[in-house]
């Protein structure tokens, strides 16, 4: 297991983290069916192949992974870092939601509960939230962590411009500023690399990549022509995350993964996570599932070292369109580009204009 850098902090995160969205004792649910017990096998097993970060969040069955995952982990508590999050709904409410210091302080006392540990070490915004002054906020998280109930904070699923603007109030209230950002990203869907990347790279956040196989979608089990195991999330539209808005791009970016996973004997899920470890800023990546071979697939792309040309391959297969104002950056300037900029635009070669 590779270890990295959490952005600029001096944390540093197992290249795979154990995502924990299955987790929880409601036999039978669309997301959280694995119990107590089955947990601690999982949580061993990943802790055991060099795992030392779990990510989980309140809304999670509704506080129920949280529990699961302080019981499971017991006195292995001091082998790992706890990374969770706040801003999603817990109740019916009017402050049941947010990014309010009411919702962010009441939010971290109760997980601190149900994970049944003394502080977090990672605590993130869970979604942007644009009704609550971000100093309010930003205030919140500092005071927990002046309180020793957190030790570190991110963000997940923002904007680039909601991330630097909660950076520039940091930065001029002396209050914590975030360390991470928690982004979907896989090689079908690269729209991160537009902003969210380059902004990681020019500011010093870590990226933690969520669902890098798409719930499945990028695990070789959904073909063309085939409509995938019965009970698929995704063909019939059953599931939203990612939107497919091309059919055919999606299934050529998997007959590659296919591919080059059958010329290293390895899983194209495997070749899908190994393909965003190569990717710049990536921290770690959150691997999930309800059993132990899930596991072991995933944790095996630790490994995986991808050539220049099985990345060049995936790449032409599924690099995004330029969209403005990029094209316009690549083609008028590119010697006046920053390293941040060409994480994006060195891909792309366009004329110039004079």
């Amino acid at each position: 297991m590779q270890y990295r850098q959490l952005g600029r902090s001096g944390l540093r995160v197992s290249c795979l983290s154990m995502g924990t969205m299955t987790l929880g004792r409601r036999a039978g649910a669309a997301l959280g069916s694995v119990d107590v017990d089955d947990a601690r096998g999982l949580i061993g097993q990943c802790l055991d192949a060099g795992v030392n970060l779990v990510d989980t969040a309140d809304v999670y069955g509704k506080g129920d992974s949280e529990s699961v995952l302080g019981e499971a982990l017991g006195a292995r508590r001091k082998d790992v870092l706890i990374a969770t999050k706040v801003g999603g709904s817990m109740g019916t409410g009017p402050n049941d939601r947010g990014s309010s210091r009411q919702h962010i302080v009441a939010s971290c006392e109760a997980s601190l509960k149900r994970l049944r540990t003394d502080w977090i070490d990672l605590y993130q915004l869970h979604k942007w939230d644009g009704m609550t002054p971000p100093e309010e906020t930003l205030e919140a998280l500092d005071r927990l962590v002046r309180d020793g109930k957190v030790r570190y904070v991110g963000c997940s699923n923002f904007s680039a411009w909601h991330t630097m603007k909660l950076l520039g109030l940091a930065r001029l209230h002396d209050w914590q500023p975030l360390v991470s950002q928690q982004i979907h990203y896989t090689v079908e869907a690269r729209e991160a690399e537009y902003e969210l990347v380059p902004l990681t790279l020019d500011q010093g956040l870590g990226i933690m990549v969520w669902a890098p196989i798409a719930g499945g979608l990028l695990s070789g089990k959904h073909r063309r022509g085939t409509l995938g195991p019965e009970g698929s999330r995704h063909f019939g539209r059953q599931w939203h995350e990612p939107p497919i808005r091309d059919d055919e791009r999606l299934f050529d970016i998997i007959e590659v993964l296919v591919d080059i996973g059958l010329q290293h004997g390895r899983s194209a899920a495997q070749v899908a996570i190994a393909w965003l470890l190569h990717q710049p800023g990536v921290s770690t990546v959150l691997i999930g599932g309800r059993s132990r071979e899930q596991f072991a697939d995933n944790l095996a792309a630790a490994e995986l070292q991808l050539t220049q040309d099985e990345l060049a391959r995936l790449d032409a297969v599924s690099r995004p369109h330029l969209i403005y104002p990029y094209w316009h950056q690549a083609w008028t300037d590119p010697e006046r580009l920053s390293p941040a900029d060409l994480s994006l635009l060195g891909k792309y070669q366009e004329p110039r204009i004079p």
